[in-house]
């Protein structure tokens, strides 16, 4: 019994000496631990491949399509394009504008028969500063709307409507471009003037020549002028898109074949006139 004792007093004695000894050594190797680890969250960005396709979003919805609008709207583009496509075969404004040409080509010519020769429309077109008695003013006047002219061979008879306007006439007559010696009133026809004609010379036919030329261009220019306003409109069409690429070929087809017959025109009415004037008298 005693020795039991006295085993189990040295056991537990042993025990509580042990525990500081241990104790001690763990506070003593705890600065040889490591240090403790910084731990970084580092946030990772999504990384997207090097590519030149676009990011593809999401369609939007389309509304509904109201069908009976549509029909409408077809209709009108339509009806659109039929109103252009008829513009653009319409030459009524072209042909117009180009029979004026032909027409005042033709009465340019005629005032130049006779290979130069004096004609009445020569003095009718000649303009007389006359003085206002009620004014005190002078005004102008044609030669026509003061006088008649009448043709007779070879001199021309200018009847002055009034006795007073015979001498401001004669002056008139004598400053003219076409070298005339107009002859005073006989005592018998005291408001008749005698303007005798010059004779036609190689002068007179050139210079006549000349000036059909000078008309026959002013003919063309109209011409192609009209030709350019037409143009311009077939042109719009085009850009606007209201006329069928087709449509628009035979519209400018059309335009260019009555274009090239007035020129035809032109050419043959001017080169029967030269003619005329080149030929001996």
């Amino acid at each position: 019994m005693s020795q039991r004792l006295a085993l189990s007093l040295s056991t537990q004695l042993s025990r509580s000496l042990q525990k500081p000894v241990l104790q001690l050594a763990g506070a003593r190797a705890a600065p040889s631990l490591s240090p403790p680890r910084l731990t970084v969250c580092v946030r990772q960005q999504p990384c997207r491949p090097l590519s030149t396709t676009p990011a593809r979003y999401k369609k939007k919805s389309r509304a509904p399509v109201d069908e009976g609008a549509a029909q409408d709207i077809g209709h009108e583009q339509g009806d659109a394009r039929l109103a252009c496509t008829e513009e653009a075969f319409d030459l009524s404004v072209l042909e117009a504008d180009c029979l004026k040409a032909l027409e005042r080509l033709t009465h340019e010519l005629g005032e130049l028969r006779g290979g130069g020769r004096l004609a009445p429309h020569h003095l009718e077109k000649l303009g007389v500063q006359i003085k206002n008695e009620k004014t005190g003013k002078k005004e102008w006047y044609k030669l026509h709307e003061l006088a008649q002219i009448i043709p007779k061979g070879k001199f021309m008879q200018v009847v002055a409507g009034d006795e007073e306007h015979v001498k401001t006439l004669m002056s008139t007559i004598r400053a003219s471009p076409y070298s005339l010696a107009p002859q005073p009133p006989t005592p018998d026809e005291p408001t008749t003037i005698t303007v005798p004609i010059p004779p036609i010379t190689g002068e007179t036919r050139t210079k006549a020549i000349k000036a059909a030329t000078d008309a026959a261009n002013k003919a063309t220019t109209a011409i192609k002028r009209a030709r350019t306003t037409h143009h311009k409109k077939l042109r719009r069409f085009q850009l606007e898109r209201t006329i069928l690429p087709d449509d628009l070929v035979k519209a400018t087809k059309l335009m260019d074949d009555t274009v090239k017959e007035n020129l035809a025109d032109v050419k043959k009415i001017t080169d029967s006139a030269k003619k005329v004037l080149d030929a001996p008298q």
